[in-house]
């Protein structure tokens, strides 16, 4: 037997207005997401909806792109304005909300009827199994609801770690490019001594003073840095090619230029001792490890939440000692990600426990995984930028006092043009040298930023001329 079908119309639930409200904004969801970029990257996120938005973001990243010499917050910008993938990723997010939105509304209770061709039990039957279905869409449109505002939420998070991604793949894009047109100047700068070298070879060998064997020495090197210095050019104009790529660029847009030398060293060392504590406090993926876990509580009714417990303590199963009513545990750790734990006792479903021991113990993984990349990242900026400095006040000021003193005694004529000559060579690997050590400790840096807010794609001040 079957519900009236006035029984039926009364079940109808009303929708949540605020739900329904946020999740039909024309942007909805999207102010979390430029909040997260503009902590995390200093640059605003933006969502195009319409030809007239787009035009006026073309103009406003030709304005700020055309014909510039761009650092790499600008570069950053203008990625995340102008990448169009980045602008798909946004319409994943949208359509989440419209799944919430339609989820939230409700159904409209209705009956249809069509006895063409159907006996009088086939027609009763219909309209029970229709009653039916519209009776369970009813009943269990609240939680069909929360699980859909869980998944829009897990969209936003996931629309945050894209524009992170994004920004972190810029910046590295802009270090590298840059680095590789500072690597091309020096040898550059090396090329016309080099070339003046080979020419006095060439004399001195056809007054019969120079050997051919050191005649060819001079030669070789000359030939040598010209192939590292096209070599450098070349790796220079593809890294400028990916930023290009990133910044969503082409045609008459590529016009713009990045500085020939990256931006100096910073005078003290950069303090990133909490860094660990950061992470925990504003990685997108553990943020989307926890709602995770609030999807797979809300779909096994698991609304009992008995405790919060440390990361390190659920990876090494120490579980909370009771006595008396009270929680006691081991001494807690300096720095504590929490994973909420449910009451997983009442559940008769195998699968709802294993589901939900698999997102707990990935969500553990993370904090832990996030833990040892912060540490990693705090390492690796303040070892490459003691590296940097060593090159920049140790080695660099040493080959220039050896230069000085060769050019003293070959104007003494204590010393010959070729002795003056390799010291200049050595002096250009120590060069070479400290530009890269100062590009690592950059990279590093940028690196930490990832390892803090998430987005992490890969990877471990003054400018100069236009490249």
């Amino acid at each position: 037997m079957f519900l009236p079908l006035g029984a039926a119309l009364t079940l109808s639930a009303c929708a949540d207005v605020g739900t329904m409200r946020t999740a039909s904004d024309q942007r909805a969801g999207f102010a979390p997401v430029s909040d997260i970029s503009r902590r995390a990257t200093g640059s605003d996120a933006v969502w195009l909806q319409s030809p007239a938005e787009r035009q006026a973001n073309a103009q406003r990243v030709r304005a700020l792109a055309h014909g510039k010499t761009l650092n790499a917050d600008q570069a950053v910008q203008i990625a995340l304005l102008n990448n169009p993938g980045l602008q798909a990723r946004y319409a994943d997010l949208g359509l989440s909300a419209a799944d919430l939105w339609e989820t939230a509304r409700g159904p409209v209770p209705s009956v249809g009827l069509s006895v063409s061709g159907l006996a009088g039990g086939d027609v009763t039957r219909s309209i029970e199994a229709t009653l039916i279905a519209s009776i369970l869409d009813i009943v269990t449109q609240k939680p069909r609801t929360k699980a859909a505002e869980i998944r829009f939420r897990q969209a936003q998070l996931a629309a945050a770690g894209e524009t992170l991604a994004l920004a972190h793949e810029t910046r590295r894009s802009w270090i590298e490019a840059v680095g590789a047109f500072e690597a091309a100047a020096l040898i550059g700068q090396s090329q016309n001594t080099a070339n003046a070298a080979s020419e006095l070879a060439s004399e001195l060998g056809a007054t019969g003073a120079l050997s051919r064997a050191d005649q060819a020495r001079e030669h070789a090197f000359t030939a040598e840095l010209a192939a590292e210095q096209a070599a450098a050019r070349l790796e220079a104009q593809l890294a400028k090619e990916k930023l290009v790529r990133l910044m969503g660029l082409w045609g008459s847009g590529t016009e713009f230029f990045v500085p020939d030398r990256l931006p100096a060293l910073p005078g003290g060392a950069p303090g990133r001792a909490d860094i660990e504590r950061s992470a925990l406090a504003n990685r997108v993926d553990l943020a989307a490890g926890r709602l995770e876990l609030q999807a797979i509580a809300s779909q096994y009714r698991l609304d009992g939440q008995t405790r919060m417990i440390a990361d390190a303590e659920f990876v090494t199963g120490v579980e909370i000692e009771r006595e008396d009513g009270e929680s006691r545990r081991s001494p807690v750790l300096d720095v504590e990600f929490q994973i909420p734990v449910y009451d997983t006792a009442g559940l008769l479903s195998r699968r709802g426990q294993l589901e939900y021991m698999r997102s707990a113990n990935n969500l553990a993984q993370a904090a832990v995984d996030a833990r040892s990349e912060a540490r990693a990242a705090h390492t690796a900026v303040t070892g490459s930028y003691q590296i940097a400095r060593h090159w920049r006040d140790q080695v660099l000021p040493l080959r220039r006092e050896i230069n000085e003193q060769a050019l003293l005694s070959y104007n003494g004529m204590l010393t010959s043009t070729f002795e003056l000559l390799n010291d200049a060579r050595e002096e250009l690997e120590s060069q070479l040298s400290a530009a890269e050590a100062k590009q690592n400790y950059w990279l590093a840096e940028a690196d930490a930023t990832a390892a803090i807010w998430g987005g992490a794609t890969g990877g471990a001040g003054d400018e100069g001329d236009e490249g």
